[in-house]
């Protein structure tokens, strides 16, 4: 996790702090003077839909209790008022609660901060660049039943959510749950402060079950992590993360779904395309997680392929990565990793990685010139104390490829006319 001194500039430049009271749909209006809203807070207790002819404010943090089915019709606006610690806004679906969120590629859901310009009707705002813009609202958090592997027990609660919320909890035993479903969503300019180097992940799943339909999201510009998967066991398919500040997709305590096509665009301040870690207890420790068919674009400034660390598990193949500067390296970062990887339970195979690299100086800085890799082994850390470096090397360098032209990897035409990705020309590269 990172902290951004941004993050509360912004919260004191759009304005006061919000605080959590009863859920409260008014027609009101926000700091801009629209008066085309309705404002939401606190707990939301029986259905509703959210429809797409208004803008609909988050005032601070508002919680989908079980039980209860929140509809967000496609084409629907969300914008996330500034705030920080306890009031920071945020959509959370609890445990045993359900969203239905379906946007489509003419008319998707967007989810962005109240200082986004974008009116209704509109995909994309002006005002906000989606490079810069990053913490001035929370995310969207959905919690389910599904099993995890916390440090002890089966349930854990979610970061950003205080102990004593109940509905911040997640895990269970069904592998099964569903929390409904996120199609053609858009998450935009989130991952605001919490506490000290704690932030909101852009779509944070935990413990979120297979029967959750999970396909065509996009995070951009969020100052913690795009993706994050706190175990659970949903699958998701077409996902986009841009501009992140700190991991792109981010695998928690034993997540055993699979991540099929998905790209990576790196910002300046970006860190790993993937952070992979395992299970952190005895409990539900053996699943393993499927990562296939990635894009993944580096920055000369920043940015690593991926960080296997804390008994990762599971495979990650048929990835194409390019764009990274020469410092970048898949890391094994210790002896349970290293142990995985030879013994067949971390795979990582079939990905091919574009042989130029961005050049750095003695001090780390991009120099604007390129050099060439000329041995994959280059590219591969195993940092482990006791394990055979040796051997992890020349697996590795079986099983993958250095190239000069994109091989495998994504298939970009499920983000293009509905994602800011597409819009802003990021996508030519893919």
């Amino acid at each position: 996790m990172k902290k951004f001194n941004q993050v509360l500039f912004v919260a004191l430049l759009l304005g006061s702090l919000a605080f959590i009271g009863c859920n409260d749909d008014t027609d009101d209006p926000d700091p801009t003077g629209n008066t085309d809203n309705v404002e939401h807070s606190g707990f939301i207790s029986a259905d509703e839909t959210w429809a797409a002819d208004k803008i609909h404010v988050l005032k601070d943090r508002v919680i989908v209790k079980s039980g209860v089915t929140l509809t967000i019709d496609p084409g629907t606006i969300i914008k996330g008022e500034a705030g920080t610690g306890a009031n920071a806004t945020a959509l959370v679906i609890a445990r045993g609660a359900t969203i239905n969120a379906t946007g489509t590629a003419d008319n998707p859901i967007v989810f962005t901060s109240i200082a986004d310009e974008i009116e209704v009707g509109q995909k994309f705002g002006s005002n906000l660049e989606a490079d810069r813009a990053k913490g001035f609202w929370g995310g969207l958090i959905v919690l389910g039943n599904a099993p995890v592997s916390p440090k002890t027990g089966y349930t854990e609660q979610i970061e950003g959510i205080p102990a004593d919320v109940i509905e911040g909890n997640y895990g269970g035993n069904d592998i099964e749950d569903n929390s409904g479903v996120l199609t053609y969503i858009s998450i935009r300019h989130g991952g605001t402060l919490i506490g000290e180097g704690n932030e909101i992940n852009g779509l944070t799943l935990a413990g979120v079950g297979n029967k959750t339909v999970i396909n065509h999201i996009e995070v951009v510009g969020n100052v913690d992590d795009g993706i994050e998967c706190f175990g659970g066991s949903v699958n998701i398919d077409d996902a986009i993360v841009i501009y992140q500040g700190d991991d792109a997709y981010d695998i928690d305590q034993t997540y055993s779904g699979t991540i099929d096509n998905f790209i990576y665009i790196a910002g300046a301040d970006s860190d790993h395309g993937l952070e992979i870690d395992g299970p952190e207890g005895s409990e539900n420790n053996t699943g393993k997680f499927t990562l296939t068919n990635g894009s993944l674009k580096g920055n000369a400034a920043s940015s690593e392929f991926a960080d296997f660390r804390s008994k990762a598990q599971g495979n990650v193949n048929s990835c194409y990565f390019f764009g990274f500067n020469q410092s970048a390296d898949v890391e094994l970062d210790e002896d349970e990793v290293s142990q995985n990887y030879t013994n067949g339970n971390l795979v990582i195979t079939g990905n091919s990685f574009n042989s130029t690299a961005w050049e750095l100086d003695g001090d780390g800085e991009p120099t604007g010139d390129t050099v060439t890799w000329t041995d994959i082994k280059d590219i591969f850390a195993d940092k482990s104390e006791n394990g055979d470096a040796a051997a992890a090397d020349a697996k590795f360098a079986a099983d993958n490829a250095l190239v000069t032209t994109k091989t495998g990897g994504a298939d970009k035409a499920e983000f293009t006319g509905w994602t800011l990705a597409d819009n802003l020309g990021l996508l030519s590269d893919f």
